[in-house]
């Protein structure tokens, strides 16, 4: 599970550059414009095809074979988004107010890509013809 590790931390910064990038854009510039869900709503395909790319890039290049090692990167890459998420809201927001966030539509659905991150990798190797 070495390999699946190193993959999932890889994964997590890949995904997470762009995502700060693709964050920064949407609060500065579309969110004004749209609202928060609208913008949350265009950022999401992003982050999701950003993720499918990335998790594929980061399997081959440490070789992760079979379901149990793609959910093993996928849940170690979301334990590390979730971290990261949270040590920058203590920052930016408080915990309170972050938590508060995912009580929003924007939030839930921010929530369900994150998910949706974390299963990539999985979803991936499931698909994969044999």
């Amino acid at each position: 599970m070495a390999k699946a590790g190193r993959a999932a931390v890889v994964y997590f910064l890949a995904v997470f550059a762009v995502g700060f990038l693709l964050g920064t854009i949407r609060v500065l510039l579309v969110a004004p414009r749209l609202g928060d869900f609208r913008a949350v709503l265009l950022e999401l395909p992003l982050m999701l095809g950003a993720s499918w790319f990335a998790s594929g890039w980061a399997m081959a290049r440490f070789e992760i074979g079979g379901s149990r090692a793609g959910l093993a990167m996928g849940v170690g890459a979301f334990a590390l988004l979730m971290l990261a998420e949270w040590a920058l809201s203590r920052v930016m927001l408080g915990p309170t107010r972050y938590l508060s966030t995912f009580a929003t539509p924007e939030g839930v659905i921010g929530l369900v890509g994150q998910v949706a991150f974390g299963l990539i990798p999985w979803i991936r190797i499931s698909v994969q013809p044999r």
